[in-house]
């Protein structure tokens, strides 16, 4: 049981790191290792009922994150090219560590926005609504993480 709380608590942890590092599965990871803590104690302290509220909460999680950039390109009235760019560029970005995963989606958007376009005025603001867009994203997903991290808290102390 010790080694399911062991592993429970570091999937949780690489989960709340994940949701501030783009490439890490953030609350996937976080309700699997609560999934690990639950079992440690036979689901007697959290049972399934409350797993998949918290489940269900994971995924908007990650529905949120990945339509967030897409409506900060989409409010700059971004092309189909600069969508495209800003995925490659999240996909590239993800070699070139912290930096590359927040300059990625920039700059693969204004990227596409120019080769689209050929207007760099308008490059620049969907590539800024892109990432204004991640970081909304970003945010939201902390803030779903602190409510897994929080329900499950509350269930495992009653």
């Amino acid at each position: 049981m010790v080694l399911l709380w062991v592993l429970g608590v570091a999937l949780v942890v690489a989960g709340v790191v994940g949701c501030v590092v783009s490439p890490l599965p953030g609350p996937p990871l976080i309700l699997l290792g609560l999934v690990f803590v639950a079992w440690a104690e036979h689901f007697e302290k959290v049972g399934w009922p409350m797993l998949v509220v918290i489940g269900l909460l994971a995924a908007a999680a990650i529905a949120i994150d990945v339509l967030a950039a897409l409506l900060g390109a989409r409010q700059f009235r971004a092309s189909k090219l600069a969508l495209a760019g800003a995925a490659l560029g999240g996909i590239v970005g993800l070699f070139f560590g912290l930096p590359g995963i927040l300059l990625g989606p920039f700059v693969g958007a204004v990227a596409g926005e120019w080769i689209a376009r050929r207007d760099l005025k308008q490059a620049g603001k969907v590539g800024m609504g892109t990432w204004l867009g991640m970081v909304a994203g970003a945010a939201a997903k902390l803030a779903l993480a602190a409510a897994m991290l929080g329900l499950f808290a509350f269930a495992y102390a009653l």
